[in-house]
């Protein structure tokens, strides 16, 4: 009977760990994920931004001569991202499409023009800087229009602000969401075996010698949940990069590293203060008190 009443205790008391841990982890991924999205909210502003472009319609009967030298000056210039360039015929058909008829047949020629869309440096997607090069490419004699979506380039730079703060407020509640949760669980594991700790405070345990087990614990809880977390953090970001490739930056490895050992770090910190805090809540307290 004792024997039995013993792996059952044993088995609680894992249970307990485990549950503790696993509660530890999920609240550890939360952040980190967080963290990996707080990384890469630089490159989606970027990417997003170098998707912004003028389209500059050409004037007809250019020679190829004409339209090699204009594409070889706007590729250097300091705000061209990339340029694409887009012959009458290929316009025609893009355009059928969208209308689904062909509008070549019923007119009897193809009243597109050729043109060129340029597409610009994040830095330079700002409605202060691209009213300038709004003008500069007005100058080219071979050019006919430049046509660019004014509203977007303001409402995309409004977004991209707007998301940056909620991202910042979002960061900061979380943690300390995380700080709260991980604490509570913590609380509660311990208090499972508050009279073991009284009962070795009465039998002349010293508040050290009874605490470092229990820190020692909640460290080691703290070092699997994040390694654990790590390791389910890794998988997103595999997971992320595969599938989109252009909005995940990876090529900083030493920024994903600091990640994943602030992960760590941060669970066992909070791991060892908080059940540290436990441990001499139950110390201090009257064995009336317990009950």
């Amino acid at each position: 009977m004792a024997a039995e009443e013993k792996q059952r205790s044993a088995i609680k008391v894992k249970s307990n760990y485990l549950s503790t841990i696993i509660s530890i982890t999920l609240v550890l991924f939360m952040l980190g994920l967080l963290g990996m999205i707080v990384l890469n909210a630089q490159k989606i502003s970027e990417h997003v931004r170098e998707n912004i472009g003028f389209s500059l319609y050409l004037q007809e009967n250019l020679s190829a001569e004409e339209l090699k030298t204009l594409q070889e000056d706007l590729k250097e210039k300091p705000f061209t991202n990339r340029i694409e360039y887009i012959d009458q015929k290929t316009a025609a058909e893009m355009l059928k499409k969208d209308l689904g008829e062909d509008f070549v047949d019923f007119l009897g020629y193809n009243p597109l023009s050729g043109s060129i869309d340029v597409y610009l440096k994040a830095d330079y997607a700002v409605e202060e800087k691209t009213v300038e090069i709004e003008k500069a490419l007005k100058r080219y004699p071979a050019v006919k229009e430049v046509v660019y979506q004014k509203d977007l380039i303001a409402e995309v730079n409004n977004n991209i602000r707007r998301i940056s703060i909620v991202l910042l407020g979002f960061s900061i509640l979380l943690l300390i969401v995380v700080i709260a949760l991980i604490n509570n669980t913590i609380r509660l594991a311990i208090y499972s075996k508050r009279f073991l700790i009284k009962t070795m405070q009465l039998v002349g345990a010293t508040g050290g010698f009874i605490r470092r087990p229990f820190v020692a614990r909640g460290i080691l809880n703290g070092i699997i949940s994040g390694f654990i977390a790590t390791l389910l953090l890794m998988g997103v970001m595999y997971s992320a990069e595969q599938n989109f490739p252009t909005l995940v930056e990876l090529k900083n490895v030493n920024l994903y590293l600091i990640l994943f050992a602030s992960v760590i770090v941060l669970g066992v910190l909070i791991s060892w203060i908080s059940t540290s805090l436990a441990v001499r809540k139950f110390l201090r307290m009257q064995s009336g008190d317990l009950y």
